[in-house]
């Protein structure tokens, strides 16, 4: 619900503040006053485009701030405001409202604001879309578009999870159709790259590469290159560790008899310390015992001709082959032969290949004709029940003979149709995002007169009562939300105009209305009344009265007051204010009447 809004320096208005209660509100005032000017604010806050020919003449910038509260809409709809302010970091105020703010600049970009957060407007735009629903003049003429119209009928036929299937289905069966007509229409050039493919994999899997060879190779090479000093190394350090050499100066010495010697001889004192050192010798023969050993593997694991250099020279030459082709080493050549396997097994435009894809290709075609004609039956369904209400509430909206109706048709497919859709032999239809269905609106206004498309038989005055009739059927689905009118009333009047006050008294017991108006019949059935006035304000800089608006809300003698002007113009005078009166009284009266 809407608790507050707050206006500066946009049109008319240099600063305004208006509170809302749950009911139905108005909003009444002269033409020119600034009425519009909330709306638009409105507007702003949902993330509509910025008009930088909106702001105050002499102010920088205009700034509409909106105070809402979630206590009384579904759970669903607090559930997705909190998801949008959980991803927004915005935050609710100390009492739970969400202060959601939009300024727009003379000369720079607008600003997004919402719970404290600066935000895009398309965030702000998702914020208030879920809290409110604004319905102006150009609304309706919205309401003449075919995907409008389309979008209210499945409002009321709850169609969002057969939707979501069809599009789900759609959308699988459009990429596997594409690769097939990919496949077909570069079957010799893909032929061409699934031959590269494999005299690439046969090349690599001859030779075999293991992870990491490369590396291996060369610190294989290298200790080959270097394979008689490494003998000689090996051979003079194992003589002097372990004395079993052929070099005669050794004179059988070696490292370990002689830390043998020296622990034995340590041991066989009784001093402590001695023995400490014994124990540190021992644990040093282990070592030169170990490395000793370990020189002698070595030793063994040397080639002992130079052919092994040449065999290892040659296999890196091979595979030097395939990191100048493939990738800067072996473990990438690994790794590019794997994305070549899975681009290969893509590539395979046999004849059966292309006859298993065919295959894959109608049954998919198959589930998504089957969504789509699931879609279209409960578009069907529906489509009698809202037209038979919506047609009920003309009825009540003093237009007792008119007739609404909903048609709902196949989209044929055209000659150069990206997505033909097969339904049935003979039955081909356009499958769109939104379905294989044409909606259409009829109407017609009175038992004489044909059921004509809505945008050819409606006048002003009747496409306002269509588009509340409307919105009163739907309403349901949107139970604790605010609801905002602007001028749905234009080109009604008498008993019509009545009519429409009640209906819209009747919106406000499971939602909170929002009515700019300028009829008294309608503002007579508001629970609080408000009124948008000029007042004159003393421009410094020119020396001159500049009108500015302000939004007051009405006690009772002044809502007498305001009706009568509405009336005829005649505010202050007794027969004014008399009939003023019994319109309001009448219109209380109706509101507490049980039928």
């Amino acid at each position: 619900m809407l608790a507050e809004i707050r206006i500066e320096a946009l049109g008319a208005i240099s600063a305004a503040t208006a509170e809302f209660d749950g009911g139905l509100t108005v909003l009444t005032g002269e033409t020119g006053a600034g009425k519009t000017m909330v709306v638009t604010g409105l507007h702003l806050l949902g993330g509509a485009r910025a008009d930088a020919t909106k702001v105050r003449s002499g102010a920088d910038r205009a700034v509409v701030e909106g105070r809402f509260t979630t206590k009384d809409v579904g759970d669903e709809v607090a559930a997705l405001v909190d998801e949008i302010l959980d991803s927004s970091g915005a935050e609710r105020d100390d009492d739970g409202s969400i202060i959601a703010a939009r300024s727009v600049s003379r000369d720079g970009p607008s600003r997004a604001y919402l719970g404290g957060r600066s935000v895009p407007a398309k965030s702000l735009s998702g914020f208030t879309n879920e809290l409110l629903t604004l319905h102006g003049q150009n609304d309706q003429l919205r309401l003449m578009r075919p995907d409008e119209q389309r979008g209210a009928l499945d409002r009321f036929a709850d169609v969002t999870g057969r939707l979501q299937r069809y599009r789900s289905a759609r959308d699988a069966w459009l990429e596997a159709r594409g690769d097939l007509e990919d496949r077909r229409r570069r079957a010799r050039e893909l032929a061409q790259e699934a031959d590269r493919l494999q005299f690439a994999l046969n090349e690599i899997e001859v030779a075999s590469p293991e992870p990491g060879e490369d590396e291996a190779l060369v610190a294989d090479i290298r200790r080959l290159s270097e394979l008689d000093a490494l003998r000689e190394a090996v051979q003079t350090a194992r003589a002097a560790l372990a004395g079993d050499g052929d070099d005669a100066g050794t004179d059988g010495f070696s490292a370990a008899t002689a830390v043998g010697q020296a622990r034995a001889a340590l041991e066989n004192t009784d001093d402590a310390p001695l023995k400490a050192l014994a124990e540190q010798l021992g644990a040093a023969l282990a070592v030169v015992v170990d490395v000793s050993g370990e020189l002698g593997h070595f030793l063994s694991e040397l080639p002992s001709d130079a052919s092994t250099l040449e065999s290892k020279l040659a296999r890196q030459a091979e595979l030097r082959t395939l990191t100048r082709k493939y990738a800067a080493d072996i473990d990438g050549v690994l790794a590019w032969a794997a994305d070549a396997r899975d681009r290969l097994s893509q590539l395979d435009v046999s004849e059966e290949a292309l006859s298993e894809l065919q295959k894959r290709v109608d049954e998919l075609e198959a589930k998504v004709a089957a969504a789509a004609q699931d879609v279209t039956k409960a578009r069907v369904k529906a489509a009698k029940g809202l037209s038979k209400a919506v047609t009920t509430e003309l009825s009540g909206l003093a237009m007792s003979g008119a007739q609404f109706a909903i048609s709902v048709t196949p989209l044929a497919a055209r000659a150069d149709d990206a997505a033909p859709l097969t339904l049935s032999p003979g039955t081909v239809v356009h499958a769109g995002r939104d379905g294989v269905d044409a909606v259409e609106f009829g109407f017609a206004a009175h038992g004489g007169s044909d059921l004509l498309p809505l945008n050819k038989s409606a006048s002003g005055g009747e496409l306002s009562r269509v588009m509340l009739a409307l919105e009163v059927v739907l309403s349901a689905s949107s139970e604790g939300t605010t609801m905002v009118f602007d001028e749905v009333d234009a080109g009604v009047g008498g008993r019509a105009a009545v009519q429409i006050g009640r209906r819209l008294a009747r919106l406000a017991r499971t939602h909170q209305v929002i009515v700019v108006t300028h009829l008294p019949q309608v503002a007579a059935y508001a629970d609080a009344h408000l009124v948008v006035e000029g007042v004159a304000a003393r421009d410094d800089s020119t020396r001159t009265r500049a009108k500015s608006s302000g939004v007051r809300r009405l006690d009772e003698e002044d809502r007498v007051a305001e009706l009568a002007r509405m009336l005829a113009g005649l505010g202050e005078s007794d027969s004014g204010r008399a009939h003023a009166r019994e319109l309001l009284d009448a219109a209380r009266k109706d509101r507490h009447d049980p039928s």
